[in-house]
């Protein structure tokens, strides 16, 4: 029975229409299901939309409809974007589906019951646009550290007892060192839980677009408590209910991973676990935040214009470009800007030149100088051969444990050096003089150079699954035979396999001029 991995994104909050951030990381949860899939796992991947809140009932009063309506409507962009992006989701929840009220209403009871939640009254600052409480210490000139506006908020509230969590919280941390990647955002949760917790507000009196706290009509539940328990709901989560399911939630819970950005960090990495431990239930074996992008090196806003948007990227670049320097650009986890100069240099150094000039000439000469079929690897590889095929057949087990960290760039890099191991290796055989001098060398030199190909290309299918279908569709590498289970020095290609003539992968990109009137 195949091993289970179960990943998430977080749900996109529906108060306007997708962007960088939302693609970036969507995107990285992509790369690895599509990578623990080829790796032979079960795989569920999901991602979807969070529905509720003052701020979502603020924007549908302002466009003039009902807030079910407007969420109807900026919830299928975000869907549109997991067909634009080429993302393999197996799942979008919304939290305005039924399962996900039911979930949600089964977690709070839980909670009541077990005298994690008390009726009371909540005084202090609260931001509707993050949708989130603050104390006095952490609103500086009207602002919450996020840079939001805040509101003072009087109102009628349950809590959620979390001040006795901050001991259970830090003991996880403790016997779990991976509980929270990377190392510099852990240490931040760990701080603040070390700095003491305090009781939370876990409804709402003032609005009424969210999920009713059972028994008390009155209140709506805190979106955040609301949004998190989407992962459990997702799972099969209650499962003695019509809409449960016991075999897929014991199957997928707890969640591999939940992948969030850094200004989400803290309701992942302490809240929720809080909610669960509360609840009686497992928790997620790992939370991943990552950094911000910058446009250009300025900080991306609406008051500047410079929000980038993924589909805009995809048109002028290409899909697979985008999705490459993405995961490539920047060490993930850190902040990083986009910048054209930046995607204009990967596209036409790393895939046109490097990779792209790598497929195309070998191909072009198996296709041209041997009759378009492949040659067998030699019987007795020397030095330079053996060298390549075992910087090769290394890569999986870089690249799988780089993945289980989260180092995407730092996979990249490591298939690129075998790249340029590649390349320097043709340069250094000589192929086209061999054609003269010594053809059966020659054919040996394409074979192990097709080789090394074809291993790459399974390698990028999780990065560039376009791209890396048409490397393995020109060298005729049968659909059944492009998993991993085919690499390392296992499946190699077939000595006589009948190649067509190659087309480029990667054709370099030329920015088109601006001409003045």
């Amino acid at each position: 029975m195949a091993q289970t991995y179960y990943i998430t994104t977080p749900i996109y909050y529906v108060n306007d229409k997708p962007h960088i951030g939302h693609a970036y990381t969507t995107l990285a949860c992509d790369v690895l299901a599509r990578f623990k899939r080829l790796d032979g796992f079960d795989v569920t991947f999901l991602t979807g939309t969070d529905e509720h809140g003052q701020k979502v009932e603020k924007a549908a009063s302002d466009k003039g409809v009902s807030p079910q309506s407007f969420t109807d409507e900026v919830s299928q962009n975000f869907r549109d974007l997991t067909a634009q992006m080429n993302f393999s989701n197996d799942d979008f929840i919304r939290t305005t589906e039924q399962r996900h009220k039911r979930a949600c209403q089964e977690i709070w009871q839980r909670l009541q019951k077990r005298g994690h939640i008390r009726l009371g009254n909540y005084a202090g600052w609260y931001s509707v646009r993050d949708e989130a409480f603050f104390t006095e210490t952490e609103v500086v000139d009207g602002k919450a550290p996020t840079g939001a506006p805040v509101e003072w908020v009087e109102e009628p509230s349950y809590f959620f007892n979390l001040s006795e969590w901050q001991q259970p919280l830090l003991d996880h941390y403790e016997a779990n060192p991976d509980f929270v990647g990377p190392e510099s955002r852990f240490n931040e949760v760990k701080s603040f839980v070390q700095g003491g917790l305090r009781d939370l507000s876990v409804s709402r009196a003032s609005f009424k677009w969210g999920i009713p706290v059972p028994n008390d009509p009155d209140h709506v539940m805190y979106v955040w408590l609301d949004a998190l328990t989407n992962y459990i709901t997702a799972s099969g989560w209650p499962t003695d209910t019509e809409l449960g399911d016991t075999a897929k939630y014991e199957k997928l819970w707890p969640a591999n991973l939940h992948m969030v950005g850094k200004d989400i960090l803290r309701f992942h990495a302490v809240y929720w676990p809080a909610f669960l431990m509360a609840a009686d239930l497992p928790l997620p074996k790992r939370v991943f935040a990552h950094g911000w992008w910058t446009n250009e090196g300025q900080k991306i806003s609406k008051s500047l214009g410079n929000v980038i948007d993924p589909n805009a990227l995809t048109a002028q670049y290409g899909l697979d470009q985008t999705r490459y320097f993405l995961m490539r650009e920047v060490p993930f986890g850190n902040d990083g800007d986009f910048s054209a100069t930046a995607m204009t240099h990967r596209m036409n150094s790393d895939l046109a030149n490097d990779l792209g000039n790598l497929c195309q000439r070998v191909l072009s000469m198996i296709f041209k100088n041997c009759d378009g079929v492949i040659p067998a690897l030699p019987v007795r590889p020397s030095d330079a051969d053996q060298k390549l095929l075992t910087a090769t057949d290394g890569l999986l087990d870089q690249v799988r444990n780089l993945l289980d960290r989260q180092a995407f760039n730092e996979a990249l890099q490591v298939i690129w050096q075998v790249v340029a191991h590649a390349n320097q290796y043709v340069d250094f055989s000589a192929p086209w003089a061999l054609k003269k001098t010594d053809p059966r060398r020659m054919a040996e030199v394409l074979a192990v150079l097709a080789e090394s190909i074809r291993q790459i290309a399974i390698l990028v299918q999780p990065f560039m699954p376009q791209s890396a279908q048409m490397i393995l569709d020109q060298l005729c590498v049968d659909a059944a035979n492009r998993d991993f289970s085919v690499i390392a020095g296992k499946g190699r290609l077939s000595c006589g396999q009948q190649i067509y003539k190659p087309s480029p992968i990667f054709p370099r990109y030329i920015e088109e001029a601006v001409v003045d009137d």
